[in-house]
Order: C-alpha cells, then structure tokens, then sequence
C-alpha cells in the first residue's frame, strides 16, 4: 500500500480529498502548512491561520487519519507575501496563488513531506486532473468548468505530476463536493469558499502601502505622444488595464497602458491602444518538460477562468512570444496559460 501525504487546508475541498483517499483505503496523512506567525494574522481567511489549522484537525481527526502542522511561514512570506508586495509596486499584477502553488506547495512541500513521511504522493484539493502513464503524465481542467484551478498549476512537470493527485478533480461540481463532504461526516462540509488574496483583509492597496510606501508617491499621468494628462495618486494604486481613478480629469475613457516605475510614470489611451496581439512571456514551463515544437499553436488563457484565445507561440529558452487571434489587455505579472482543449501545455508570466 502506497502512503499519501494530503496537504489540508482547513476547508471542504482538501478535506474531501483526504476522506475519498482514506475511504479508498490508501494510508493517508493528513499535513497542514501554518503560513503566518502563530502570533496572530490579520488574513482571517488565510488557509494557514490557527483556525484554519484547528478546522483541518477536526476534519483528520472525523478521518481517522493522523495528523500534522508544520510551519512554513518563512517561505510563505519570502516567496508569496514579499514577492507579491515587491512585484505590485514595480506595477505588475502578480498572483499570489501561483506564486504559492509553485513555491509552497510543490516545492517546499513537496520536497520535505514525501521524505519526511517516507510517502510516495501528495495529494491536494485543487480542482484539476491528471491522467496518463508513468513518464507521460498530461495535466487537465477539473471537470466543474466554474471551479476549474488548473490556471494556477500550470508550472507543474512531468516529476511533480507523476507523484502528485487531485482526487476531487472528477467531481460533477461544488454541491457534489458538499454533499459528498456530508455523506463522510467531515465537520467542515458547509465551511464558505476563501475568496479574494487570502492573506489580505481589506484592500490590497492598503496592504502593499504598509510595506512599500514608496510606490504611492504621486507622479505624472502621460498619453502616448508624451504630453502631460494629469497626476496619479502612486504606482501602487494602479494596474494596467485599470480605467477609473486615473487622475484624469477628462470626457475621455482612458485606460492605463503601461506603468514606468523608474519614472514614476502612468501612460494612458484609449481602448483601442491598451488591447494587443502580441505578447511576450518569460519564466515558461511546459507540462511535458519540453514545448511541443519551437513554434505551435494552442489557446491562450489571459486570466484565471479567462476566455481562451487561439495563439500562436514561439519558444526562445525561457520565453516565448505570444501572438493572440485577436487583441486582448493582459497585465505585465499576469500568468499567461496555453492549452489544448481540457490539457494544460504550459505557460508564464507576461512580461
């Protein structure tokens, strides 16, 4: 019998995964990832507060499988919360969910449960599937469209694949994640869905001025052609895309194109000139190791649970340039995921 490590965060998906496992009659254990110092945190959210950990005891504890905490908050701080205040103010749009699926979970985690436990698998509650033989894993879309998470994993690779699962991947969608939830007497069945950046309460702006004020100093807003358009309240308060709150006082509807930093700066224009076809991604990774061809075509999916765009794609190392079918406005820091069909290919971040 193989030993599964289950990484449970406290709520109704990844308690369920652990449960079909256990019901299954896999020898399981059930781990838990504190994320914020024990002192308190002001995320009541966050899957890694003490009531999330208490809520996921109970949960292993209804199981009858043991149960772990381990601390991961440096991690968490170092590669989510400072990577994500770091890029914000540099004018991206980071998100911290792939930061943590790529950096926490199955790296940090990954690394240490499997040899820690002497375990074969982690498994987890995302709402995704892989299929496929050993050596040849493919990753693909949870079958409730309305829950699908593989947007956020998209970084994962045939090693981390080929000992990773998502028993509730399969499932129709979330009432039949409650109800199975409730037919195995999980304590935590109607727990609400975390939403929004789980280690914030309130805004993030607010968030991210505490920790680098310096990215809400006022600066010049600019049109293309370089002419003065008005004045920003700091880098910070805006993303690119974003339309109102600008600090233009005109009849127009502007929209920010791009964010300088090194200038202080915001340029703005309209619809028609923040929308574009071409894009480029850097830190790519392929599901299968390696890109399908030097240059293929898949869809291209902008945001999480975005509209996929059919794409084309030229792999240079690292990078790859993306040409969309037709024009879209994609962030800098934003995740840029290919697929073919329900199967993940792989993806980056735009620069």
């Amino acid at each position: 019998m193989s030993r599964i490590v289950v990484a449970m965060s406290g709520g109704v998906d990844s308690s369920l995964a652990a449960a079909l496992l256990h019901e299954r009659g896999e020898d399981v254990i059930g781990v838990w990832m504190r994320l914020v110092p024990s002192s308190g945190s002001a995320a009541p959210r966050c899957c890694g507060t003490d009531e999330a950990g208490e809520l996921a005891r109970r949960a292993a504890d209804a199981i009858g499988i043991p149960f772990y905490a381990l601390d991961y908050a440096d991690v968490f701080g170092r590669e989510v919360v400072d990577r994500f205040v770091r890029t914000y103010a540099a004018g991206e749009t980071p998100n911290p969910c792939i930061a943590c699926n790529a950096h926490v979970k199955f790296e940090s985690l990954f690394r240490d449960v499997l040899a820690t436990f002497a375990a074969d698998r982690l498994a987890t509650g995302h709402y995704a599937r892989v299929t496929g033989e050993a050596g040849r894993r493919r990753l693909l879309k949870g079958r409730d469209e309305a829950k699908d998470q593989s947007y956020a994993l998209y970084m994962l690779g045939q090693r981390e694949l080929g000992r990773t699962l998502f028993p509730i991947g399969e499932l129709r969608d979330k009432a039949e994640t409650r109800a199975e939830a409730v037919r195995l007497g999980l304590p935590n069945a109607e727990t609400p869905d975390s939403q929004d950046i789980c280690f914030v309460d309130g805004d993030y702006r607010d968030f991210v001025r505490a920790r680098a004020p310096e990215a809400f100093r006022a600066g010049p807003v600019e049109r293309v052609d370089g002419s003065r358009a008005g004045t920003h309240a700091g880098i910070g308060t805006l993303t690119v895309g974003q339309r109102s709150g600008v600090g233009v006082a005109t009849g127009e509807r502007l929209y920010v194109l791009r964010l300088e930093p090194s200038r202080n700066a915001a340029v703005v224009g309209t619809g028609e000139e923040a929308a574009a076809r071409r894009y480029e991604i850097r830190d790519v990774s392929f599901v299968a190791d390696a890109p399908p061809a030097a240059r293929f075509e898949a869809d291209a999916v902008v945001r999480y649970r975005g509209t996929p765009i059919p794409a084309t794609v030229t792999v240079d190392g690292d990078a790859a340039r993306i040409e969309l079918a037709r024009a879209a406005l994609v962030s800098p820091g934003q995740a840029l995921v290919l697929y073919r069909g329900d199967e993940v290919v792989g993806g980056g971040v735009v620069r």
